[in-house]
């Protein structure tokens, strides 16, 4: 069983950047696809944006698109989430997860961490 570990979250002000991870405590991504979510207070959990295994391929919600980055790196089982120009609408728990293939449904996903905590406020 793969448990996955988040971190870097915090509080930024609007505009500010965060740099997430999220690493394996146990075993490796192996090629498995891997994603961010995240959930506001209230809110449904929602697809931020994914991996492929080789790194080769992203996606990413139309919201974030052109201000966050997924990046990997398969030898140290570590894929992170930069975020950039981060406003109040992104403060939210941040979970990352994996799963055989794409998809930008939550159901689809076996494996989750625990979540980090994402506060944007002035």
């Amino acid at each position: 069983q793969v448990q996955l570990v988040e971190s870097g979250g915090g509080l930024v002000q609007p505009g500010g950047s965060l740099r997430l991870s999220c690493t394996t405590s146990t075993g490796t991504f192996g090629t498995s696809n891997v994603s961010w979510f995240r959930q506001a207070p209230g809110e449904n959990r929602e697809f931020v944006a994914t991996i492929t295994w080789r790194g080769l391929s992203t996606d990413y919600v139309a919201s974030v698109k052109g201000r966050f980055t997924i990046s990997r790196d398969n030898a140290k089982n570590t894929v992170h989430l930069q975020m950039n120009n981060l406003q109040p609408e992104g403060t939210a728990v941040y979970y990352c997860a994996t799963a055989p293939a794409y998809s930008s449904e939550p159901d689809t996903y076996a494996y989750w961490g625990q979540g980090t905590q994402v506060t944007v406020s002035s």
